[in-house]
């Protein structure tokens, strides 16, 4: 895969995870001002979810977020340095429709398995 295709696809996917943690700030903003209400009882209400469960949960989505965000960006540094798309551990290159699919892989398919 060329060098400007894969910078194409990275920033793409930087894009979308980008706009999933403007959202899911968003969220963790929202719940935080649910939670500052001493009125809302939630964790007894039989119901629906608990303020605590959606917080845990909108935590863990947006920290794997960030951290594919890490990913992407070590990736690029990659594409600069001439080793993106050539897996880590055996050195062979990494399938085309494994970068499409995951454009911060690092291993290819035998490897990663």
């Amino acid at each position: 895969m060329d060098a400007a295709r894969a910078e194409r696809m990275l920033d793409e996917r930087r894009r979308e995870v980008d706009h999933r943690l403007s959202r899911l700030r968003e969220d963790e903003a929202s719940l935080r001002y649910d939670r500052a209400d001493a009125t809302a009882d939630d964790e007894h209400d039989p119901e629906g979810s608990t303020l605590s469960g959606e917080w845990a949960q909108v935590d863990a989505l947006r920290r794997g977020a960030e951290a594919e965000r890490l990913e992407i960006d070590a990736a690029r540094e990659r594409v600069a340095s001439g080793t993106f798309g050539l897996c880590e551990v055996c050195g062979q290159p990494i399938a085309d429709a494994r970068l499409e699919a995951r454009p911060f892989a690092r291993r290819c398919i035998a490897c990663a398995t």
